[in-house]
C-alpha cells in the first residue's frame, strides 16, 4: 500500500453502520455455516474487533455484515433484523459478570446470553454540541475497557464516559474540542496499566494522557517522521494498545509504534520491520511473549526482530484490523474485504466465504 493510499485506508477506519430501540428483542441465530459467509465484502469492509468468551465461544464483529459467534464448528450471524441497532460493530468486551458489551456506530448493545438490549448513554451537557452534519445523529462508540475497579469506560464520538453498574458518568480528557468526526471524540482509544494509570489517546491530539486517579496529564512522544503528511491529525498522537509482560506500554499510529517503559519512549517503523509502510491499527501479545503488529500488514516482533507476513504465508488480504489469540494459542486475524484467517503457527487458513 503506498502512501497515497493512506488516507483512503484510515478514513474507512469511521465508517459503517449499529442493537435495537430500548426493548430487548429475542436472540434469532442466522443459518450456522462452518465459515464466516460474506454478503458484499469489498476492501471498505472489514473485521473490526474480536472476542474469546468464558465459555470458549469466539465473537467477530465486522463492518456491513453485524456480528458473527464461533463456538468451535460453526459460525451463527446476528444482524439488526437480529436485535443489533447496527450491523457496523466496532468494539466488543465480556465484562466479569460475562455479560458482553457490543459498541456500534449507533451506540451500545449489551448481550445478556440470551438477548441484546439496547443501552443509551445520557449525554452530558458539559461536551459541546457535534456540529458536524456527516457524523450529527452517529453514537460511534470506539472502545470498551473495564477498569480493575469494576467500573466500565467508554470513548465514543460523544466524548468519554464511565459506568458505575448504575448510571454513566461524563469524564473530561482534554477540554479542547476538535476530534476527528465531531467535536468530542477526541479519545478513540483507552488503556488501564498494571498501577492503574488510565491512558487516553485519539488521532486529534498532541500526544498521550494519562490519568492517575487524582489528574491528567499530557505526555507527547517524539513524533515519527515515517508518519505521512495526509495522516497527521494531531501532531503527535498515538494510540494506547497493551501493557507487555515486562511492564512497556505499546502505543501506535499511522507511522509505527512506540514502547513506553515508564521514562522514555522508542519508536518503531517500517525501517524496523513493521507491517507495510508502517501504519500500526492493532498490537497483541501472545502467550509465548511475542508481540504482533497489525495494520498495512502483519509482523511479529520476538523481541529481538521482527518477521514479517504476507500473501506467501497464505495472507491474502493484508489491510489487518484486528488479531486475537485464542485459549489455544492460535491466532485470528480480521482483515479489510470482510477476512478472517486463522494462523495455526504455520500458515493462514481463510475463514470467511463469499455469497454473492
Amino acid at each position: 500500500m503506498k502512501y497515497a493510499q493512506v488516507f483512503t485506508f484510515l478514513t474507512i477506519l469511521l465508517f459503517g453502520a449499529g442493537c435495537n430501540g430500548p426493548d430487548k428483542k429475542d436472540l434469532t441465530k442466522e443459518k450456522e455455516h462452518p465459515k464466516l459467509i460474506i454478503t458484499g465484502g469489498n476492501r471498505y469492509t472489514h473485521v473490526q474487533c474480536g472476542l474469546q468468551d468464558k465459555a470458549g465461544n469466539l465473537w467477530f464483529g465486522t463492518q456491513v455484515n453485524g456480528l458473527y459467534k464461533y463456538d468451535g464448528k460453526s459460525f451463527s450471524q446476528f444482524l439488526v433484523t437480529n436485535g443489533l441497532n447496527s450491523n457496523d460493530i466496532y468494539c466488543i468486551l465480556e465484562d466479569k459478570d460475562g455479560k458482553i458489551w457490543i459498541g456500534t456506530r449507533e451506540g451500545l448493545c449489551l448481550y445478556d446470553g440470551k438477548t441484546f438490549a439496547n443501552i443509551q448513554i445520557p449525554l452530558s451537557k458539559k461536551q459541546p454540541p457535534n456540529k458536524n452534519p456527516l457524523y450529527r445523529n452517529s453514537h460511534w462508540v470506539f472502545s470498551i475497557m473495564q477498569a480493575k475497579s469494576g467500573k466500565l469506560w467508554f470513548a465514543t464520538i460523544d466524548g468519554v464516559y464511565i459506568y458505575d453498574g448504575k448510571s454513566f458518568t461524563p469524564f473530561i480528557v482534554n477540554d479542547t474540542a476538535g476530534g476527528y468526526c465531531s467535536t468530542n471524540n477526541n479519545v478513540e482509544r483507552i488503556l488501564e496499566d498494571k498501577a492503574g494509570n488510565i491512558w487516553f489517546g485519539g488521532r486529534n491530539n498532541d500526544g498521550v494522557y494519562r490519568y492517575d486517579g487524582k489528574s491528567v496529564i499530557n505526555i507527547r512522544p517524539k513524533r515519527l517522521s515515517s508518519v505521512p503528511d495526509s495522516a497527521r491529525f494531531g501532531k503527535n498522537w498515538a494510540w494506547p494498545q497493551l501493557q507487555d509482560k515486562n511492564g512497556n506500554i505499546w502505543f501506535s499510529n499511522w507511522g509505527g509504534a512506540y514502547r513506553y517503559d515508564g521514562k522514555s519512549f522508542t519508536g518503531f517503523t517500517k525501517s524496523d520491520g513493521l507491517p507495510g509502510f508502517g501504519l500500526v491499527t492493532r498490537i497483541i501479545e501472545d502467550k509465548k511473549g511475542n508481540l504482533w503488529f497489525g495494520g498495512s500488514g502483519l509482523s511479529r516482533y520476538d523481541g529481538i526482530s521482527f518477521s514479517r507476513f504476507t500473501t506467501k504465508d497464505g495472507l491474502i488480504n493484508e489491510d489487518v484490523w484486528s488479531i486475537l489469540e485464542d485459549k489455544t494459542g492460535n491466532l485470528w486475524v480480521g482483515t479489510g474485504d470482510t477476512g478472517l484467517y486463522l494462523y495455526d503457527g504455520k500458515t493462514f487458513i481463510t475463514y470467511s466465504e463469499y455469497k454473492h
